[in-house]
């Protein structure tokens, strides 16, 4: 039963997306971290979202352009990734080579509850996109 928080939660038989889109979590992020690549900066940012919720530092590592990307990524277990929210994107279609997402991630830790608000750098990488920088807002 869902508490109304986008995170993991067992709904006839299979797993709610972390990202809060509504979807089955193999349809929707799933596929993503299966190997699909993004079809845009959004769906990439909320794939990371849910790599971050369910503790995939391999995604969010892969999913990294390595010219930015770290070279390894501990993620902290105390926290709990609950909900994304969307609030803008600009470029990332078709023809563009980059695009941008401005979002908020409400997480709870050891001192409670948090935000992380950010605007996000995606890049294209062939048919997909990756993540590039972020500025924190």
């Amino acid at each position: 039963m869902s508490d109304g928080v986008a995170g993991v939660s067992e709904v006839a038989g299979d797993l709610v997306c972390p990202c809060g889109s509504g979807e089955r979590y193999a349809a929707c992020c799933g596929a993503l971290h299966a190997g699909a690549p993004a079809p845009s900066p959004e769906r990439l940012m909320r794939s990371r979202f849910s790599a971050f919720a369910l503790g995939r530092a391999d995604y969010l590592l892969a999913s990294w352009d390595p010219a930015t990307r770290p070279d390894a990524l501990k993620l902290d277990d105390t926290v709990e990734w609950r909900r994304l929210f969307i609030s803008d994107t600009s470029r990332g279609g078709p023809t563009d080579a980059e695009g941008f997402v401005t979002f908020t991630a409400i997480g709870r830790g050891p001192d409670g509850r948090f935000e992380q608000r950010e605007r996000s750098r995606f890049t294209r990488a062939g048919v997909g996109w990756q993540y590039t920088d972020g500025e924190e807002l």
